[in-house]
């Protein structure tokens, strides 16, 4: 049985992807029975006669899976925060990066509209980006306008799943349509384009980037720590993850412990105060949080 992936899925059918064709598939009764739903960027078994009568036969074992979006197997997340307008903001970031860590999902950072900024401004995201690299992530300086740092993006593109994330206002649709000039997105019109226009149907749809693909979809809607627990924050900053070795206490949460190793690597400057700042913001917004019956 010939093997594909899930690249659309749209008012009951799916559409997979099988040697540069797209079949228009349906689900199979058992899903239902198993409560499985097919999600896109999944790899599947499936069998047609044509390219518009195909039904799926067995969903592969996900790697990961997103809720909202709802999408799968995705390789990476390409966190896209403009310098200005809107005013790069670490808290936001660093939500993002807890939510992408937590996931395993390889993030990307990428710092658009740096035509825009200042001498001041501009110094202040090089710091940023430095900080973000010493943590262990990697960081890429992009504008749009004048296609600078473009080059940088395509190679991490290139053979993966990729959903674009961040705050409204900040570029995605610009960076889009310099990958793929013939997708000619409306920069004031992205989110009717992406599905979330009054009359459109709200769907998450792969595109074809060079040899990668990209999740076309409004991002993460829900940036609530609903699934994390207190144990788990640690791990979702990586180099709070590091200094966490040197901690006298096994399950030290790096707030109140004597003999702590990431309060020491903060005092020292290891770890940018604003980084632990939100981790201690965080760990009390997951302590506050009501508990699921």
């Amino acid at each position: 049985m010939p093997e594909g992936k899930i690249v659309k899925a749209l008012s009951g059918f799916y559409y997979v992807l099988y040697d540069d064709n797209l079949i228009q598939c349906r689900g199979r009764g058992v899903f239902r029975k198993n409560k499985i739903t097919p999600l896109v960027g999944d790899e599947v078994v499936f069998q047609a006669e044509n390219d518009l009568e195909g039904y799926i036969l067995e969903v592969k074992t996900r790697k990961n899976e997103l809720v909202r979006p709802p999408i799968a197997n995705v390789d990476q997340a390409i966190l896209v925060f403009s310098a200005v307008e809107p005013d790069f903001s670490t808290v936001l970031l660093d939500r993002f990066l807890v939510l992408v860590e937590f996931n395993s999902i390889e993030p990307l950072i990428c710092i658009t509209k740096m035509d825009l900024t200042n001498k001041e401004e501009k110094e202040k995201i090089v710091k940023y980006a430095d900080q973000y690299r010493t943590a262990g992530y990697e960081v890429i300086l992009t504008s749009s306008e004048t296609e600078t740092g473009i080059e940088l993006l395509n190679p991490h593109i290139e053979n993966k799943i990729s959903v674009f994330a961040g705050q409204s206002g900040v570029g995605k649709s610009s960076l889009l349509n310099v990958l793929r000039p013939d997708l000619e997105l409306k920069t004031n019109d992205i989110s009717s384009h992406l599905g979330r226009g009054k009359h459109t149907t709200r769907h998450v749809e792969l595109i074809k980037v060079g040899n990668g693909l990209i999740a076309d979809t409004p991002g993460f809607s829900s940036l609530e720590f609903n699934n994390i627990e207190v144990e788990d924050l640690t791990s979702c900053f990586p180099e709070i993850q590091r200094a966490s070795e040197n901690c006298k206490f096994r399950g030290c949460l790096h707030v109140t412990e004597p003999k702590c190793g990431v309060k020491a690597a903060v005092e020292s400057g290891e770890i940018p105060s604003y980084r632990y700042e939100h981790y201690g913001d965080f760990l009390q917004e997951i302590k506050d949080r009501k508990p699921r019956y």
